[in-house]
């Protein structure tokens, strides 16, 4: 807002700011096109095997930039391509199984950004998106009336999950510093495996 205020329209970090904003853009639209569809208890996107599969395929397009990727750049060197890249790559989060910050790290690390700057962004690009799918769940809990015993509930839910978050955040930036993304590229993969096993089987319904 400083920076605004003195009209240095060319300041770094307000430069970045816009174009996380603008990057917020498709999956805020997406959100609202699919909702009806992805808010279904029914949604074919809900399926288990669907959900395996995401896995599966993350994992492996994880593994591509890890290996492929050139791991150098910086988030202060990010363009509005990047920033929109990594937001249409957001966008895949709407399906279950392709985590957002799983989604947009892939992103940023296959145009070329550094493990933990890769992570940075992920996140700097989370804040306006959770935000608001968080406030639009509070517009719809706010036409249902939910009574004060509700309200005191989810207030406590939201920082127990806020600091979940953060110490999420915090130890997925310190793992990407020390090693790499092979821990998550392994998770992901063992995880979308087990899946599609356990619903091709039927020990999952």
């Amino acid at each position: 807002m400083s920076a605004i205020s003195r009209r240095e329209f060319g300041d770094p970090d307000l430069r970045l700011a816009t174009w996380i904003v603008l990057a917020t853009i498709p999956i805020a639209l997406a959100g609202v096109l699919l909702s009806s569809s992805l808010n279904t208890c029914n949604s074919p996107l809900r399926a288990l095997p669907v959900i395996g599969w995401a896995c599966i395929v993350m994992a492996v397009l994880m593994a591509l930039t890890e290996i492929l990727a050139r791991h150098r750049r910086s988030v202060e060197n990010a363009s509005l391509v990047d920033a929109l890249l990594v937001g249409l790559a957001q966008v895949g989060a709407l399906i279950p199984g392709v985590s957002r910050s799983g989604s947009t790290l892939t992103a940023a690390l296959a145009l070329g950004f550094k493990r933990e700057e890769a992570a940075r962004f992920s996140f700097l690009l989370g804040i306006p998106a959770i935000a608001l799918a968080g406030l639009k769940e509070l517009w719809e809990l706010h036409k249902v009336h939910l009574d004060m015993h509700g309200w005191s509930i989810l207030a406590v839910g939201l920082v127990v999950a806020s600091i979940s978050a953060f110490a999420a955040i915090w130890a997925l930036m310190r793992v990407l510093e020390r090693f790499s993304a092979w821990p998550f590229v392994i998770y992901r993969g063992v995880l979308g495996v087990l899946l599609v096993i356990a619903t091709t089987n039927a020990w999952l319904v």
